[in-house]
């Protein structure tokens, strides 16, 4: 299976971070970027685009291509990044690995007025509440896997993620005021918030 055809959940909602990027973007962050595959789709449209990850060998992997994207192995909750310095601030399955409110005042500062933060994630059900969702999700996955294939990232994981889907949407309206809160059939849920001009 190529690089441009491998599919997984993730993968699946990049084009939500995608189209998300806002006209004449010039710099990007890719947050928790694993192997790089965010980095590089960010890379056909941003000029500057840096990775960060806490991860030793997913960095390797991703600095293994031959692009000119920054990757930094480190934390992006203290990694000296300048404030207001990204046009983008992009996430994919990373939130759970943090303090959640936490990570998404991060991405809030980092985003510079007028940019965008987008983010996919993943959250825990709440049963029984959630379960016409949860099977509807386990079909759809199927029927998904038996067409596409399904390629297992490299990077660490973190199961069950600590954050329900109501917490997170509560959390984002608390941080992000006007944000874009929506729940996605395939176990995921994805954040688009314009930061206000100043």
């Amino acid at each position: 299976m190529g690089r441009d055809e491998r599919w997984n959940h993730n993968i699946h909602y990049h084009p939500r971070i995608l189209g998300a990027v806002p006209e004449g973007a010039r710099t990007a962050l890719d947050v928790g970027c694993g192997e790089g595959m965010l980095a590089r789709a960010l890379r056909r449209t941003v000029p500057e685009v840096m990775g960060v990850d806490l991860d030793g060998p997913s960095i390797e992997q991703a600095r293994a291509h031959p692009d000119e994207i920054d990757y930094v192995l480190g934390d992006f909750l203290d990694h000296p990044f300048e404030p207001a310095s990204f046009d983008v601030v992009a996430s994919v399955a990373t939130l759970h690995h943090m303090d959640a409110a936490t990570g998404l005042s991060r991405m809030r500062d980092l985003v510079r007025p007028g940019g965008v933060v987008a983010v996919v994630g993943l959250a825990r059900n709440e049963l029984p509440r959630d379960l016409p969702l949860v099977l509807a999700a386990l079909g759809a996955g199927y029927a998904y896997r038996a067409r596409k294939g399904h390629w297992e990232h490299p990077s660490p994981t973190v199961w069950p993620p600590p954050v329900t889907y109501r917490e997170m949407r509560a959390l984002t309206a608390g941080i992000l005021p006007g944000a874009e809160y929506r729940r996605h059939l395939l176990w995921r849920y994805s954040i688009i918030w314009r930061k206000p001009s100043e």
